[in-house]
């Protein structure tokens, strides 16, 4: 019976083992529920399964298990059987045992284990326990030091030039029409938001000009800052490589353009560094070189991407800024959070569709902005419960997706949860959105798909690039010092991106391991590739973890390619070629490196990778394949951000029907407690 379970502490650490061998339960979450019985013998077996649950939430991206919530619905503990699992009838399921707990017997439970932090004892403790929700302490703290750390800067408004306005207009010199209709200019508002503040919040989808709108910014910071004699230190740092040389590349040409001086352009920097390097990460800790005691040497740290950042990065962050530094975080909340535990950006901006700005808010942008601020589903916010909404813009119209887009429609449907929409697009002839249903016995399509059609640019597929490698391969009597090795690696590089297949899964036959083993055989029976094992020339590789001694960055793509040996001379029977990887800098500069495949030590194969690793990527046709069962992360938050990787195309491919429009009706939901610590501070 599940209630002996809860009356003994044997019996329930055995449950939990057997939740373990059926892959309910992390060994992680087992481990340390046997280290906290050690310390607290008399904890309950209530105590013990909760503490199973916490660390179970934690690994699920939850910075909390919020118990409340759980009991109310227990399917948010996604510690449920796999679909298609088969279940022992005497197995006691994690749903039957939550059905006969009450709140107030567990709040009971916890209050009375040594484990729980008691704030007025001054000790510590491993669990804390903040009304309903249970945190581990070291994730609690997190919690709180940035709320408070983020309340610091809500309120902090910085001074304005007499001729703000003037300047602003200067960088916004054409009104924002759409449709015929003059819509408001947000990025010019989030210019004269960030302007007036310590904390801004910028978030908006794919095309909307989170780039272009913080390179005015700049602009306009350092425009004063420079006239009065000191140029402000401006630091722009992304979580991932990848995200980073995307905007350094964004980036360079964007300032180029701009209608200021030439000692405002040289003052806006445009090389961007990832998070962990900007800190300065120490090897084989979760510390950095710079923290409170060791601040940044920046006035303004601009962090894109910001929905990737966990909760303890944004922690690092926020501990080694400045006081006086601005802090402004540009994201898209609606893509997939963080792979580690926390949602911060979304936790952030969870009103910034809604707007929620006070009539004093909203009449300071129109001042500065000089026209009136509108937007559907706009509401009037009130101060004291809107705190960070008064910090928040929301970038609401995409130049790269526009109203007769497929791509954008899609993503629009299902981010609204919308599947009967979504489906219909899906199903629509439209010329950027394609839709495959696979069957385990034909391959035909799949194969056409990954090794391109005939159907102009969009539909290239993998043997694009491999053609793009034997076609414009230059001479090998040209040295490896010409230029020409270099422009042809870029072209392969190019090539590579004109396609990529984004699944859901790291394991399984839709997974990332089976689908690159399937790819990589296909190449090699049609002679794309000289070999299915190893390494071959054309095997693209992903980074999997930052390499500072070779510059590359977890996320980095690189291409296998067959080189000139330079030390090959008249006396030497070395090989006149070698086969080196190819990365592109991602320091700002064009060109290429060469690296040796024997100094790569983290790498994998990538045909196919997961549409977490590709966040901070674009590809001109996109594919996404879901897995043939429903999963925990088959959510709309992945389905939309696996369609805004696509520029020109993207293909859904469907392994079994139906998963598609149950995806889409379902949400991530990370339990937090951060927004209610904001304002909680706030008041205080």
């Amino acid at each position: 019976m599940p209630a002996d379970y809860l009356l003994n502490r044997e019996r329930i650490i055995t449950l939990l083992e057997q939740w373990l061998e059926l892959d309910w339960l992390r060994a992680l979450d087992l481990a340390l529920v046997k280290l906290l019985a050690k310390l607290d013998p008399e904890a309950s077996p209530l105590m013990l399964l909760a503490i199973a649950l916490t660390s179970h939430q934690l690994g699920r991206g939850h910075i909390c298990l919020d118990l409340e919530h759980l009991l109310r619905d227990p399917d948010l503990i996604l510690l449920l059987p796999p679909e298609g699992q088969l279940v022992e009838a005497e197995q006691i399921l994690p749903s039957q045992l939550l059905s006969i707990v009450s709140l107030e017997q567990w709040l009971s439970a916890l209050e009375q284990s040594v484990l729980l932090y008691r704030p007025e004892q001054g000790s510590a403790a491993p669990l804390v326990l903040s009304g309903t929700r249970l945190y581990l302490y070291r994730y609690w703290h997190y919690e709180m030091s940035v709320a408070g750390a983020l309340v610091q800067r809500l309120d902090n408004k910085l001074p304005l030039a007499d001729d703000f306005a003037d300047r602003l207009d200067g960088l916004f010199s054409e009104p924002l029409w759409v449709d015929g209709q003059r819509q408001t200019d947000w990025q010019k508002v989030a210019c004269a938001m960030a302007a007036q503040g310590q904390l801004t919040l910028i978030t908006g989808g794919p095309g909307t000009g989170k780039t272009t709108t913080v390179v005015r910014l700049l602009a306009l910071l350092q425009q004063i800052a420079v006239q009065e004699g000191q140029a402000l230190r401006i630091q722009l740092a992304a979580p991932t490589g990848k995200a980073a040389a995307r905007l350094t590349e964004s980036i360079g040409g964007q300032i180029a353009s701009l209608p200021i001086e030439g000692r405002v352009k040289q003052s806006i920097p445009n090389e961007v560094t990832t998070l962990h390097r900007l800190l300065g990460s120490l090897p084989g800790t979760r510390h950095f070189r710079h923290n409170r005691t060791n601040p940044l040497v920046v006035d303004v740290l601009v962090i894109d991407e910001a929905s990737m950042i966990d909760l303890e990065m944004m922690h690092s962050v926020l501990q080694a800024l400045p006081a006086h530094a601005r802090l402004i975080l540009l994201g898209d909340k609606d893509q997939l959070a963080s792979v580690e535990a926390g949602s911060v950006l979304g936790d952030l901006c969870a009103d910034a569709e809604q707007g929620y700005y006070t009539l004093e808010t909203q009449q300071q942008l129109e001042q500065l902005c000089r026209e009136p601020i509108t937007a559907e589903h706009w509401r009037r916010g009130i101060a004291g419960q809107h705190h960070l909404a008064q910090r928040t813009v929301m970038l609401r119209y995409s130049r790269r997706f526009g109203r007769d887009s497929g791509i954008g429609q899609l993503a629009r449907a299902v981010n609204a949860s919308d599947s009967y929409q979504a489906w219909q697009i899906l199903q629509q002839d439209s010329a950027d959105i394609g839709y495959l249903q696979l069957y385990q016995s034909d391959d035909a399509v799949f194969e056409q798909l990954v090794l391109g059609g005939q159907q102009g640019k969009q539909c290239r597929g993998y043997r694009h690039y491999l053609q793009v490698l034997h076609e414009m391969r230059p001479s090998l009597e040209q040295p490896l010092t010409s230029d020409c090795w270099q422009e042809w690696a870029m072209h392969v590089l190019t090539a590579f991106d004109k396609f990529r297949l984004l699944c859901a899964l790291r394991q399984g036959d839709y997974g990332v391991a089976g689908l690159n083993e399937r790819i990589v055989q296909l190449l090699y029976r049609k002679s794309l590739i000289t070999r299915a094992q190893g390494w071959y020339e054309g095997r693209p590789v992903l980074v999997m973890q930052n390499d500072y001694s070779l510059g590359l960055m977890n996320g980095d793509i690189g291409i296998a390619l067959y080189l000139p040996n330079s030390e090959v001379n008249a006396e030497s029977d070395a090989p006149a070629y070698v086969l080196r990887v190819v990365f592109p800098r991602n320091d700002g500069t064009d060109g290429v490196r060469f690296i040796l495949p024997s100094r790569l030590t983290a790498v994998e194969t990538v045909f196919a990778m997961t549409v977490h690793k590709s966040q901070g990527s674009e590809f001109a046709h996109t594919a996404l394949i879901l897995p043939d069962r429903l999963n925990p992360v088959l959510t709309k938050e992945l389905l939309y951000t696996g369609i805004t990787r696509a520029r020109d195309k993207f293909t859904l491919i469907e392994s079994r029907g139906g998963i598609f429009k149950a995806s889409v009706q379902r949400k991530v939901e990370r339990v937090s407690g951060l927004s209610q610590a904001i304002a909680k501070q706030s008041i205080n």
